[in-house]
């Protein structure tokens, strides 16, 4: 269920393999609030079936990061070579990639029913699929179905309010660049910014929904950074909203994602960089796992695998996350960014989904620039002072 990355990706692997799939969303594909990035390293999933010059993107050229309260900035440059394999990153209309993708699992033999679900139940010897048309049995099902997800929902437990987070912000329609923009803030931890897509720029600031900040309060703050950054002048904007999944490392570490007839991918499973927010290439990456989960231990096999080389890694995020947006680190981190090639370089990887946390510390600390601030951030220590 769902058409998003998870979804069509997992039904192409599926109908590749000469199975049976229905892809169920009454939805997609749609714009969605997300930044819309797509790394590299994403990009590298799917290469078999869509190219960068096949859906309507933007090229980033560079990366740059305000500190509005003290007037700086700092531009950390990225690879622009579109039709490169390593390409830093893209960022997409989310309605052209989820179309290419969805088409491709179309075109792989995958079936698209358009009616919405409205319940969902897995028995011992199939699964069965309540719809506004009918009733349909399979006997497995692939939970795609974003941060909300009504499998999720019925084979294991909904999030919590502390395990999501709002997008919000703006779409600004007729504007639009070749670099994002992001402002590293606080409260709450996160960073607001601007990703550009061919014909319209997304604005937002992403905060955690149990946080004590309303929607309107966030939606307000990222009203008043546009207009102070003039980021988009002349641009009509339109309001979202969006839940996504922010996980701490505690429940990295218990993650529900498999039973014997169903998994979960992609923001139904959890699978977002609680630092970066992003998930795309999580997404893609658990939907083609999961296609592969169907048989006698492919589910456990699956959760397995997921909590190995994804939870691990979010979770050593989750652990950075607060230390990472104190203000105090944040001003070092500008100042490393302006004056430093080699930090810029981290910055840079860190952005194209290449730079692991798990050596992320490791290379910090080598860095004479930001060693000691890295240091403070991992003990948990604020004795660091801003510039």
């Amino acid at each position: 269920m769902g058409a998003g990355p998870a979804g069509a990706w997992a039904a192409y692997t599926l109908a590749r393999r000469g199975a049976r799939v229905t892809i169920f969303d009454p939805s997609h594909p749609r714009e969605k609030p997300c930044g819309g990035g797509v790394t590299g390293r994403a990009l590298a999933v799917v290469s078999d079936a869509i190219a960068p010059h096949d859906v309507a993107a933007c090229v980033i050229r560079a990366a740059r990061f305000l500190d509005s309260p003290r007037g700086h900035s700092a531009v950390v440059p990225l690879a622009h070579t579109r039709d490169a394999p390593d390409a830093s990153l893209i960022v997409a209309s989310r309605t052209a990639f989820d179309s290419a993708l969805l088409a491709a699992a179309v075109d792989a033999g995958a079936t698209v029913d358009t009616s919405r679900v409205n319940d969902i139940s897995v028995g011992r010897h199939d699964v069965r699929i309540a719809t506004a048309r009918g009733e349909h049995r399979a006997p497995f099902v692939i939970g795609a179905d974003g941060a909300n997800s009504l499998v999720r929902r019925r084979v294991a437990r909904p999030f919590p309010r502390a395990a999501l987070s709002i997008a919000t912000g703006f779409y600004a329609h007729g504007v639009t660049s070749d670099e994002i923009v992001i402002e590293l803030v606080a409260d709450p931890p996160g960073y607001i910014w601007s990703f550009p897509r061919p014909d319209h720029l997304a604005i937002g600031v992403c905060g955690q929904a149990d946080a004590g900040v309303s929607v309107d309060a966030l939606r307000a703050r990222t009203a008043a950074w546009v207009s102070a950054t003039r980021i988009a002048d002349g641009a009509r904007l339109q309001p979202y909203s969006w839940p996504i999944p922010s996980l701490d490392a505690r429940a990295f570490a218990a993650l529900d994602l498999a039973g014997p007839r169903w998994t979960l991918a992609g923001d139904a499973a959890g699978l977002v960089d609680p630092i970066t927010r992003e998930g795309i290439y999580f997404a893609l990456l658990s939907g083609q796992w999961a296609a592969g989960a169907i048989g006698a231990n492919g589910a456990h096999d699956y959760a397995a695998r997921v909590r190995d080389e994804i939870g691990s890694e979010l979770a050593r995020a989750a652990r950075l996350k607060t230390g990472f947006f104190r203000p105090a680190f944040t001003g070092l981190l500008m100042r490393a960014l302006t004056t430093s090639p080699a930090i810029r370089a981290v910055m840079a990887d860190l952005i194209a989904g290449v730079q692991p946390y798990r050596t992320l510390t490791r290379r910090l600390l080598a860095t004479f620039e930001l060693g000691l601030a890295w240091r403070a951030l991992i003990t948990g220590r604020n004795t660091l002072r801003a510039p």
